[in-house]
């Protein structure tokens, strides 16, 4: 009652409703009793806003003192048919007091002959609209227990899915970084200005992969950027043997997708493609934008002469569950090997910053 009360609309709608009531039994009133239809308005319809602002209040209170999933329902029967009685009493009180102060006014417009029978009729109705009131407010209360604790439940999923998110970050395959420092340590006797490149290389790739939050999206372009950062490293370690091509649709440039998604691909072409070949080979990375899907796919040469798989799975897995937390059945993840080639296509929704506004 009170949060109807403290909106506008609801302090309207809770008036008329009342109103209407009063009209309604002042109309009944009138025929019953033979009286004129201004004395019964005059009689019930103020009896009626008191009644119905009393109870209402009270019913409210009641319900939030006894509720349904707290408190036996013999207790909360006993407690709502005592305060119903009381209730029809108190509003057949009120009629036949405010009739017998209109009827000492001796005024022809006021004044209603209430008979015995009337008041128990309105004694009657006291009570049925009372327990009619708390009924509606066990139902209003049980609406908003509900939608409470399915905000809960959201914030909850929310804050499991960003901890599945951080956690899957982490899974992310380091060994690159030990790679690295080991070709550092290498070069550093040999090659020193090839160690201080893959050391400022090494130092540009961590620095912008730590300051990304796993549950927030980047663009295609910033994705590529450090994807370039990581090949470089590789680059200094392999030589001309690693290659890279890229076929990059403008238009996929300004998607988002979450960070470090295709890095892993990537960095698992590197691993189980180019570095198990004598003579390297070319990663082919290719984005582009279909309508409202963004394709994505990391090609690499894989030695034939080895078996399906020399990997675990884990950076796939890894992939397919991050698009899953994150677009659910709209994502999906496929990968195959044919013809000397290991090739992972993703798809996706094509959100850009604009579309995530709205």
């Amino acid at each position: 009652m009170s949060g109807a009360l403290s909106k506008r609309r609801g302090a309207v709608a809770v008036l008329l409703v009342c109103m209407t009531l009063g009209l309604a039994l002042a109309f009944v009133l009138a025929r019953v009793a033979h009286a004129p239809w201004l004395n019964a308005v005059l009689l019930v319809v103020p009896a009626t806003l008191v009644y119905a602002i009393g109870t209402g209040f009270s019913a409210f209170y009641l319900c939030r003192a006894y509720p349904l999933n707290a408190r036996a329902p013999a207790a909360i029967a006993g407690v709502m048919g005592v305060a119903a009685l009381f209730a029809g009493l108190l509003w057949a009180t009120l009629l036949q007091f405010m009739n017998s102060v209109s009827l000492l006014t001796e005024v022809r417009w006021l004044g209603v002959s209430l008979s015995q029978s009337l008041l128990a009729l309105f004694f009657c109705l006291g009570v049925l609209l009372y327990c009619l009131a708390g009924a509606v407010h066990y139902v209003l209360l049980e609406f908003v227990r509900a939608k409470t604790a399915e905000q809960r439940g959201l914030e909850a999923q929310l804050m499991a899915q960003e901890a599945q998110l951080r956690m899957l970050r982490t899974q992310i395959d380091p060994h690159f970084l030990f790679n690295s420092l080991n070709s550092i340590s290498a070069l550093t006797s040999i090659n020193a200005a090839g160690a201080r490149q893959m050391t400022l290389q090494l130092a540009s790739f961590f620095r912008q992969s730590l300051s990304l939050e796993a549950h927030k999206k980047i663009t295609v372009k910033q994705e590529l950027v450090l994807i370039r950062h990581f090949l470089a490293i590789e680059q200094v370690r392999f030589g001309e043997r690693l290659q890279v091509a890229e076929d990059i649709d403008e238009a996929a440039l300004a998607c988002l997708l979450p960070p470090m998604l295709i890095q892993p691909l990537v960095e698992n072409a590197v691993k189980h493609g180019v570095c198990g070949l004598t003579d390297g080979g070319l990663i082919h990375i290719e984005a582009r934008r279909a309508g409202s899907l963004l394709h994505i796919a990391v090609r690499n040469p894989v030695d034939t002469d080895q078996g399906p798989s020399r990997g675990n799975g884990v950076g796939l897995e890894n992939v397919r569950q991050r698009l899953a937390s994150a677009y659910g059945h709209e994502a999906s993840v496929h990968w195959a090997r044919r013809d000397g080639h290991f090739e992972v296509m993703l798809s996706m929704p094509a959100q850009t910053g604009d579309t995530e506004e709205e």
